[in-house]
């Protein structure tokens, strides 16, 4: 659809064919270096390193942030009873999002992208990093941009929600505002309002019923 196209686009992963990014109030293409110092990134999926221990890896990761926070990368080992000594490839996919969550929590970011970052994790491992990021932006000083196609982890904890359907936005506001966007899909037998999971089932089959025409 182009959840993590946009999340590349943003890292300078992959860069857009026009169009700018600003980010934390600064062009982020002309700022990459200092904006990356305020970013803490989780990508789910990705199997970097895999024979290399979590000790390695970290000690890699932790030259690139000049506020690297030892004691608080310490603490979240011990919160999510991560060894270092074990290879990344060892780890459940739970796991490795909890890793990888670790080194993105541990150097003072303000920004979090995150892409798909519960996809494939059992449901204890999901409610846990949920709650971990309701618990990051609880101050109002951090914020947590994540891309997801579970609907359940857009009710548990989004504040707004942006809808990209075929590289397009459909629509993008505040939680409350988005779900009332879509009231023109209910019928006569709704009784109440649309369910996010409601919204996006009849979005996507009216789409798939105007490409059949």
């Amino acid at each position: 659809a182009g959840k993590s196209t946009t999340l590349k686009s943003i890292l300078n992963m992959v860069r857009p064919e026009s169009g700018t990014v600003t980010m934390l109030g600064k062009d982020f293409y002309a700022n990459e270096k200092e904006c990356k110092q305020d970013i803490g990134v989780v990508f789910g999926g990705i199997d970097f390193y895999p024979l290399k221990k979590l000790s390695a890896i970290t000690a890699v990761t932790r030259r690139f942030y000049k506020d690297w926070d030892q004691e608080r990368y310490n603490d979240y080992l011990r919160q999510f009873s991560l060894d270092e000594n074990k290879q990344f490839r060892s780890l459940s996919n739970g796991m490795k999002v909890k890793y990888l969550l670790a080194l993105a929590l541990s150097h003072h970011a303000t920004l979090y992208l995150l892409d798909e970052p519960t996809s494939g994790l059992d449901p204890v491992s999901r409610d846990e990093i949920l709650h971990i990021f309701t618990r990051i932006v609880k101050d109002g000083k951090r914020s947590v941009l994540f891309s997801t196609h579970i609907t359940s982890d857009l009710d548990r904890c989004a504040d707004d929600i942006t809808y990209i359907q075929n590289g397009k936005v459909l629509q993008s506001a505040d939680k409350d505002t988005f779900l009332h966007s879509f009231e023109h899909l209910k019928t006569a037998e709704d009784t109440s309002p649309l369910t996010l999971e409601e919204i996006m089932l009849r979005t996507e089959g009216r789409t798939l019923d105007e490409t059949a025409l």
